[in-house]
C-alpha cells in the first residue's frame, strides 16, 4: 500500500515536469523579526528577478514571530519576551528593460500574543530546551535592556502602527535562459525612511541604505526545476533612536537557498538568512552576535498565476532571531 502511494505521488508530481519551467523558484521574502533587529533596513527581497518593463508585481506578506530570550551578566541584563506581527505591502514596477523601482510599506504590531503554549508544547514534543520560557508568564510583552545599572530600553505595552517605509530599485546585470536553465544576476538597493515610531519599535528613527548583489541559477530536468540562489550586501545606517550609543552604523547581510520544483505548481525551499551584529559594546548574543536563521517551506502556484509562499523560520544562532516565525507571502504580476 505504501509503495502504491509513493508511485501515485511520483506520477502526480512528474506529470507537471514538462511545465516546471513555469514555476518560479524565488527566495522567501522574509527577514529577522527580532524586535531590536527588524527596525532596520534588512532586506526582504533578495531575489535576482527584475520585473519586466511595463509590468507590476504586487506582494502581500505576513509574519508572526514569537520572541523569548532572557540573558545577563554582571553588567548587562536583557529580556525579549513578546510577539511581533508584520504585514508588508510591496509593489515593484518595470520602468525600462532590466530596470525596476518599488516601495514596501509595513504595518507592525508588538504584543504579548498567543503562541507561548504552542511553542512550549513543540519544544517538549521534540525534546528541545525551553530556555526558561515554560516558567515565564504566558503571553507577556516585555522588551527590556539595562547596562551598568541604567535602564536603556523598556517596552511593556502593546502598540501598532506603520513601520519604516522603504523605496526600492533594481538593475539586471545578467539574465540568460532557455528550456534547460535560467541564470540571473541583479544589483538591488533600497532606502528605508524613518516613518515608524521608534519608541514602540515600529522603526529605528534613522534612514538606512542597502545595496546587495543577488543571483540565481535554475536548471530544468526530468526531475523538475532545481535552483540555487543567494545574495550578499551591505547595510549603512545613518543613526538610531534605539540604543543610540551602541548602534553599529554598518552591517553585512546575506542569504543562500536551494529549491526544487517537482511540478509546475509546487516547489520546496530551504534558506539561510544572516546579518552581522547591529549593536556593539555588549557581550550578549541578542545584541552583539552574528544572526543566522533558517527558513524552510515552499511555494504554490495558484489559479490566476498567484504565487503563495509558506515558510517557517528558526534561530540557528540561538537568541539572535525569534524562536519561530511563520511566514506567508502572496504575489502576482499585472
Amino acid at each position: 500500500m505504501n509503495n502504491c502511494l509513493v508511485l501515485i505521488f511520483f506520477i502526480f508530481c512528474t506529470s507537471g515536469v514538462a511545465a516546471a519551467a513555469d514555476m518560479e523558484i524565488t527566495p522567501f521574502q522574509t527577514g529577522n523579526q527580532s524586535p531590536l533587529v527588524q527596525i532596520y533596513g534588512l532586506p526582504h527581497d533578495t531575489g535576482a528577478d527584475i520585473v519586466p518593463q511595463g509590468t507590476f508585481r504586487i506582494g502581500l506578506s505576513q509574519e508572526i514571530s514569537s520572541n523569548y530570550t532572557v540573558n545577563g551578566n554582571t553588567r548587562e541584563q536583557i529580556t525579549l519576551d513578546g510577539e511581533t506581527y508584520r504585514l508588508g505591502l510591496a509593489a515593484r514596477y518595470g520602468i525600462a528593460t532590466g530596470w525596476e523601482v518599488g516601495v514596501e510599506i509595513p504595518f507592525l504590531l508588538q504584543g504579548g500574543g498567543f503562541l507561548d503554549s504552542f511553542v512550549i508544547d513543540w519544544h517538549n514534543t521534540f525534546g528541545l530546551p525551553q530556555g526558561g520560557r515554560n516558567s515565564a508568564p504566558k503571553n507577556r510583552l516585555l522588551y527590556s535592556y539595562s547596562k551598568d545599572g541604567i535602564q536603556k530600553l523598556r517596552m511593556d505595552r502593546s502598540a501598532s502602527g506603520i513601520g519604516d517605509i522603504s523605496l526600492t530599485g533594481g538593475f539586471s546585470l545578467y539574465d540568460v535562459g532557455d528550456t534547460e536553465h535560467h541564470d540571473r544576476v541583479a544589483l538591488k538597493g533600497s532606502i528605508k525612511l524613518p516613518t515608524g515610531d521608534s519608541s514602540y519599535l515600529n522603526g529605528s528613527g534613522g534612514t538606512d541604505f542597502l545595496l546587495q548583489l543577488c543571483g540565481s541559477m535554475i536548471n530544468y530536468s526530468d526531475w523538475g526545476s532545481l535552483a540555487v540562489y543567494g545574495s550578499v550586501g551591505a547595510l549603512a545606517m545613518s543613526g538610531s533612536d534605539v540604543l543610540r550609543d551602541q548602534h553599529n552604523p554598518l552591517a553585512g547581510v546575506g542569504t543562500v537557498g536551494f529549491g526544487w520544483g517537482p511540478a509546475s505548481w509546487i516547489s520546496f525551499k530551504v534558506q539561510l538568512n544572516a546579518n552581522t551584529p547591529l549593536y556593539r559594546g555588549s557581550s550578549l548574543d541578542e545584541l552583539a552576535a552574528t544572526s543566522l536563521m533558517l527558513v524552510s517551506g515552499g511555494a504554490l502556484k495558484l489559479p490566476g498565476d498567484y504565487l503563495l509562499d509558506i515558510g517557517v523560520s528558526e534561530d540557528v544562532a540561538v537568541a539572535t532571531a525569534p524562536d519561530v516565525t511563520f511566514h506567508l507571502g502572496l504575489s502576482k504580476k499585472f
